[in-house]
């Protein structure tokens, strides 16, 4: 056990250091190459400063996965599938930053575009999670400690976690700071988790991932240096589904999450509620933007959102401990 918290710390000072090392040379390449961050001139009008930031700084993370996880999390399938699944919604992140930025395309891939490529690598990593790593179909109901066998539709429900998780963290990344700091604690969580269930590479993953998380953050905290673009908001996305994948806490997901889940919901019922009704129930959407159109500053929201994250966190922990002791051994 004391092997595995070790390991733990030098995964996440690994990749926390890494971040601080590319972070300076990384930001003033970007402003050279003028990848700059395009804003929305229907988002809050104090964002429009924010124009010319730049953008695509999500790419530390590559390095800083792959540094902080693969010399210590030991080479096994399941560090590979981690990997992969992170790095394969960064890369569509990447492509899609790239458009935007060199194509000069506001919107990058087309909805259609990044739709296909995103259940194109989820179908691929579901498959490999249930046939190469043999994750088992059974999905643990929180607290009861009952399990639900989905059968052929275990593939199907990773498809849509991965899918949905990824887009949930997108849609989390507007404002400096959120994304990266509501994913630090969430992967905390996940490496906590691994430190129960006693598996490494999710230990290691889930460390170095945190570490990354951090080591962003002290260029991404308002007023950010550097925004991480979809190249890192997907690449969070995948490396959350990813984590819950393998730690068999699927049904978590959602509490853990709960600030992706709530940006996600304010969105949708913004869209459909305005389709139906033409009215809107938040000032704007998702649900970040709304609380600073009712006058919250972007510090005080990032921050409650934080500490929303932290508390669910903690209850997630205790759901998940009740579900252990309500297992049949």
């Amino acid at each position: 056990m004391n092997d595995m918290w070790q390991t733990m710390l030098f995964a996440f000072v690994i990749s926390l250091v890494v971040c601080l090392v590319i972070g300076p040379l990384l930001i003033p390449a970007l402003q050279r190459l003028k990848f700059g961050q395009s804003i929305r001139s229907d988002g809050p009008e104090r964002h429009l400063q924010k124009q010319g930031t730049p953008t695509m700084g999500g790419v530390m993370f590559f390095f800083s996965l792959i540094l902080g996880t693969v010399f210590l999390a030991g080479d096994s399938f399941m560090t590979y599938f981690l990997l992969v699944c992170a790095l394969g919604f960064g890369l569509i992140g990447f492509i899609d930053d790239y458009i935007k930025i060199v194509k000069k395309r506001s919107l990058g891939l087309t909805p259609k575009q990044k739709i296909i490529g995103q259940f194109a690598l989820s179908i691929a990593v579901s498959a490999a999670a249930v046939y190469m790593l043999d994750v088992s179909t059974e999905v643990m109901v929180p607290v009861l400690g009952w399990s639900l066998d989905f059968g052929v539709l275990y593939i199907p429900f990773l498809i849509f976690l991965l899918v949905g998780t990824t887009n949930a963290v997108n849609l989390t990344d507007g404002l400096d700071g959120l994304a990266s700091g509501v994913t630090l604690i969430v992967a905390l969580g996940y490496t906590l988790i691994g430190v129960l269930q006693a598996q490494p590479a999710v230990v290691v993953f889930g460390a170095a991932l945190a570490g990354s998380c951090l080591g962003f953050l002290v260029f991404n905290h308002h007023p950010a240096k550097v925004f991480m673009g979809d190249t890192g908001s997907l690449l969070l996305g995948g490396a959350v589904a990813a984590l819950a994948i393998m730690t068999k806490t699927e049904l978590l997901l959602p509490l853990i999450g709960i600030v992706y889940v709530a940006e996600v919901i304010s969105d949708i019922i913004q869209v459909g509620v305005y389709k139906w009704k033409k009215v809107r129930v938040f000032k704007m959407a998702p649900l970040h933007h709304h609380f600073e159109l009712c006058g919250w500053s972007e510090t005080k929201v990032v921050r409650v959102f934080w500490a929303a994250t932290a508390i669910a966190v903690l209850l997630t922990l205790l759901c998940y401990s009740l579900t252990l002791g309500n297992i049949p051994m």
